[in-house]
């Protein structure tokens, strides 16, 4: 193939798209270690700018509206970049819903476009097959992450909303999209149908997520991301689009396997938590007592800095409290003060602490914690019985020693940060409220164990101040 011929404007396009998903590629293998994730996000972003640009030089598009498309992108910058910089990181995993959520309405839009152009689905399978299936799980997607912000921003109740005969109605609204869709696929050309299948997966969308609690959020908001990565993979194909294939399944992929991990770090199945999973908010236990009859014993931040102030390790042990107090840079002000002293500090990250898978080591590369002092579950565990005090902020059910040793526990068998083998423990936290799976916690309650209440960032910049003056 000569210059001239490769340089020919199809071709040229084809070379961007392979260049754009490239550069997809790279920017996702560099979101692997917080000290490349910026350019990898940088990377990714630029490769979404070539397909872009790739996608306006195509020569189908020869009589579109480019009025149009540029008030799209401008409207989408206005939205997005304020959105972005702005949100509070309590709020990012109610914006990663949010996002995830646009990508799928926006693919299950593109289908019903496509399906409005003057063509036979019947005759072309190869497009009406991917453009039923996108708009099928484009919809679904779109309206369950929106069940999802909801219930992470609080707008829903984080407790499941149980559905009379949910299964059977759920069941119920598959078949009708799916049989719309099919019977589109064998000659009809009603846009009702087309119609149907879009209400259908939304309702359906809908209907799957309000059952779920919010102590299975993670593993939604990553179930949700594959659908949406597998719907615009599916809208690529039926649009011959090589860039929207391959940045689709990269996404699709990724959003399985996390799910995976996710379900596994919290020894469910992922059937068990899409069939309606259990936790919400639950009130703070009256008296400070347990159904056990233990006793809560309270401490302030002079004494729990002179505890740390004598150890030889401290493991501090992130959870969603402390995203809602934005304490990481209190938190990471307070390991200087302790590394100052000689005192070895680690960070126990449990897989679904907070509400999205990584939450908590996005909140600590903010406040420029060192990678290598992130330990993960299976690499902390066995650090715990050598460890002289252990910090709690915020963490509930990734900690409650319940999932190991008691059989009739809801979370019994799920994988858990062994905190209660340290030799002393100190839970921050606001009041004696359950987590989001709605039970109690007998950490709180433990011979070793001492709470200090209040705002963890008030509390930790409290200790700060206490070990500066010993």
């Amino acid at each position: 193939m000569s210059a001239t011929v490769f340089f020919q404007e199809a071709d040229f396009i084809t070379a961007a798209y392979i260049v754009a998903f490239g550069m997809f590629i790279t920017g996702l293998a560099k979101l692997t270690s917080p000290t490349t994730a910026v350019q990898g996000n940088k990377i990714a972003a630029l490769g979404m700018l070539v397909a872009v640009v790739a996608t306006l030089l195509n020569p189908d598009l020869d009589g579109a509206d480019f009025a149009l498309i540029a008030i799209g992108l401008i409207i989408g910058t206005i939205v997005g970049v304020p959105s972005a910089r702005n949100v509070k990181m309590t709020a990012m995993p109610q914006m990663v819903a949010l996002f995830n959520g646009v990508g799928g309405g926006a693919v299950a839009l593109i289908a019903w476009a496509e399906f409005r152009q003057p063509f036979e689905l019947s005759d072309e399978l190869d497009v009406g097959i991917p453009l039923v299936f996108a708009a099928i799980i484009g919809s679904i997607s779109f309206w369950g992450s929106n069940i999802a912000f909801g219930k992470l921003q609080g707008l829903i109740s984080g407790s499941p909303v149980k559905i009379p005969a949910g299964l059977f109605v759920n069941i119920a609204l598959l078949a009708i999209a799916i049989g719309a869709g099919v019977a589109i696929l064998l000659g009809s050309e009603s846009e009702g149908l087309f119609v149907l299948i879009l209400v259908a997966a939304a309702i359906l969308g809908n209907l799957a997520v309000l059952p779920i609690g919010g102590a299975d959020m993670p593993v939604v908001i990553s179930t949700l991301n594959a659908f949406t990565g597998l719907s615009a993979a599916a809208a690529g194909i039926a649009l011959d689009n090589y860039a929207l294939i391959v940045a689709g399944m990269i996404v699709g992929a990724s959003g399985t396997i996390l799910t995976d991990q996710m379900a596994k770090a919290m020894n469910r199945s992922i059937g068990s938590v899409l069939l309606g999973g259990f936790g919400g908010e639950a009130p703070a236990i009256e008296g400070g007592g347990t159904e056990n009859g233990g006793t809560v014993r309270s401490t302030s931040a002079a004494d729990v800095a002179i505890l740390l102030a004598y150890a030889r390790q401290v493991v501090v042990v992130p959870g969603y409290g402390m995203a809602v107090a934005q304490a990481q840079h209190a938190v990471r002000e307070m390991s200087k003060a302790l590394e100052k002293k000689g005192i070895e500090v680690k960070y126990a990250i449990h897989p679904v602490a907070g509400r999205m898978p990584g939450h908590m080591n996005v909140l600590l590369a903010e406040a420029d914690v060192p990678y290598d002092q992130l330990k993960e579950m299976d690499d902390i565990n066995p650090e715990f019985g050598r460890t002289d005090v252990s910090l709690v902020i915020g963490a509930n059910d990734v900690t409650n020693p319940d999932a190991r040793l008691k059989a009739d526990s809801p979370i019994y068998g799920m994988p858990i940060l062994n905190v209660d083998e340290s030799k002393q423990v100190i839970v921050l936290k606001r009041s004696m409220a359950s987590g989001f799976a709605g039970i109690e916690n007998p950490l709180f309650y433990g011979e070793k164990t001492q709470m200090l209440f209040g705002d963890a960032k008030s509390s930790v910049a409290e200790i700060t101040s206490e070990l500066g003056a010993l």
